[in-house]
């Protein structure tokens, strides 16, 4: 009988992250969450008593480790990493975006990627097998106004983890690029207030321009991006590998902001 595979996903206390991690779940794996709001973190593994979790930031290396050890030492051994953490950053032209606000963006979208798999990498090596699956976005595929530092970490996320395809297939593992569309949610909610308040327009006006922007018009919700993590991390995927899959709809015209 398989064993269930031991997965890790940063961030995934909510949002997208918790509905990955329900998902591993619901398909009778074993599910670590690392989360910096430590009130997510308690509500999720009171919620779903199986979640083993940790609070921490994964744009922290010494935090990045904690979580690994805690986790190697439980399990024995990790199979799946979901790479999820990232902050939306500033909404603003790129001339008045602050350096501390650029940094701080890329770090947790972009770092935490490599910090983690730094980390797991050796014991996916050790077994000859596993899966890397990172979430992106179609900011990674497009330019995005007003999105600079979101939009170059997410470019950078795919690069990073076609790399890392390249490195390790030979020893039985893959890695793999999400990259969403627009999301249900709170987040994709204050991107929108934050660019209607910079351009002078109403909420209405950008959510809609996101969405008439697709073949299929309408927001993604969360459970269908844990659809195909959970998909590309299965031996159903067994040899995909180094794949960007866009869970959006269809992409025809990537948000041009009216004038």
């Amino acid at each position: 009988m398989d064993q269930p595979l031991r997965v890790l996903v940063s961030a995934g206390a909510s949002g997208i992250g918790a509905s990955i991690a329900e998902r591993f779940l619901a398909d009778g794996a074993k599910v670590s969450i690392c989360d910096c709001d430590e009130a997510a973190v308690r509500i999720a593994t009171r919620t779903q008593p199986a979640v083993h979790g940790v609070v921490g930031d994964v744009a922290d290396a010494a935090d990045t480790e904690r979580w690994v050890e805690e986790v190697v030492d439980l399990w024995g051994g990790v199979d799946v990493l979901v790479n999820n953490a990232g902050v939306a950053g500033p909404t603003r032209l790129v001339e008045d975006i602050d350096p501390g606000a650029w940094r701080d963006c890329l770090a947790v979208t972009l770092d935490s990627h490599f910090l983690m798999a730094r980390l797991v990498i050796p014991h996916l090596k050790q077994q000859r097998s596993g899966s890397i699956v990172a979430i992106s976005s179609t900011a990674g595929l497009y330019g995005y106004g007003m999105r600079t530092p979101y939009a170059a970490a997410k470019w950078a996320v795919i690069g990073f983890t076609k790399s890392l395809a390249v490195e390790l297939g030979p020893y039985g593992i893959r890695a793999n690029v999400v990259a969403p569309g627009s999301v249900e949610g709170p987040r994709m909610g204050r991107v929108i207030e934050a660019e209607a308040a910079q351009r002078g327009v109403s909420a209405d006006v950008v959510e809609r321009e996101y969405a008439e922007g697709q073949s299929i018009p309408r927001f993604v919700k969360p459970s269908e991006i844990a659809d195909v993590c959970a998909f590309l991390a299965s031996s159903r995927a067994s040899m995909v590998n180094g794949q960007v899959i866009a869970v959006d709809g269809n992409t025809e015209t990537f948000h041009i902001t009216s004038r």
